[in-house]
């Protein structure tokens, strides 16, 4: 379906028990919500499982300016309202999904009864910064195909590309599907992230999931999000790089069910 949110039409879907706990998704830079289909079957049936494409993704509109984080949560909670969802939710989002996870967990804790990060960081660094712009001015001149094969090397380890040629083609389709005005606008967001300073705040149960050989949301920085939000859970997926979901969905899915069904 369709809704129109902070001025824009955003694709969603809603699966599972109508009347069941909301579990909110948000997925990656450069895919759409298909890139949970391991997850939302699983979880559909005892939640109702909300997820969309950010915008500028999948089948959302993609406006050409730069976005930021908050703007992003704040179509998070468009989403919601549009949907009719009003007793508070788990949001979980990965990579640019866990950064908009900590933005809402800062701007909106009322309307989620815990948050799940993973695969993400908290601050982007100055070398990140920079990064970004030699990597916006490339997809500016050449368009999305040429970040393809170097994505897909940060996201997928070389065991699981050998081992599973269909999913990996999969996840390039989705890559090379992203319009360019949504890669760089999200792009702009990520620049801008700076919230560890301000995590600490946040007193919402936390579950943060890494990927044990993430090159690019490592470890090390997911332990920085875990010791900042008091009571927060680590949880690591060995031999993972950065799409857990798509490399180990059977480990994810196990991971994050024992921590909603410790939410009671």
């Amino acid at each position: 379906m369709r809704v129109t949110v902070n001025g824009i039409d955003l694709a969603c879907q809603s699966d599972g028990p109508e009347d069941g706990p909301v579990l909110a998704l948000c997925h990656t830079l450069a895919t759409s919500r298909a890139m949970w289909r391991r997850q939302i079957p699983h979880f559909a049936r005892s939640h109702r499982v909300v997820s969309y494409d950010i915008r500028g993704h999948g089948e959302s509109a993609a406006p050409d300016y730069p976005y930021s984080l908050e703007m992003l949560s704040e179509d998070v909670i468009g989403v919601l309202d549009s949907l009719g969802v009003e007793r508070p939710a788990v949001f979980l989002g990965i990579s640019i999904g866990g950064m908009v996870g900590q933005a809402l967990a800062l701007r909106h804790p009322d309307r989620f009864r815990a948050i799940i990060l993973s695969n993400t960081i908290s601050r982007t660094p100055p070398e990140g910064q920079a990064m970004w712009d030699q990597r916006i001015e490339a997809i500016r001149k050449d368009g999305v195909e040429g970040q393809v094969q170097p994505t897909l090397e940060r996201w997928l380890s070389p065991e699981f590309r050998a081992r599973d040629p269909e999913t990996t083609k999969w996840v390039a389709d989705l890559i090379r599907a992203t319009p360019v005005s949504g890669f760089i606008g999200c792009a702009k967001a990520i620049q801008k992230l700076d919230y560890t300073d301000q995590i600490e705040r946040v007193t919402l149960p936390t579950l943060v999931i890494a990927g044990e050989k993430d090159p690019g949301a490592s470890v090390a920085a997911a332990q920085t999000i875990h010791e900042k939000i008091k009571r927060s859970q680590l949880a690591v997926i060995p031999g993972c790089y950065h799409q857990t979901p798509i490399e180990a969905p059977d480990a994810f899915n196990r991971t994050v069910a024992e921590f909603l069904a410790k939410l009671g």
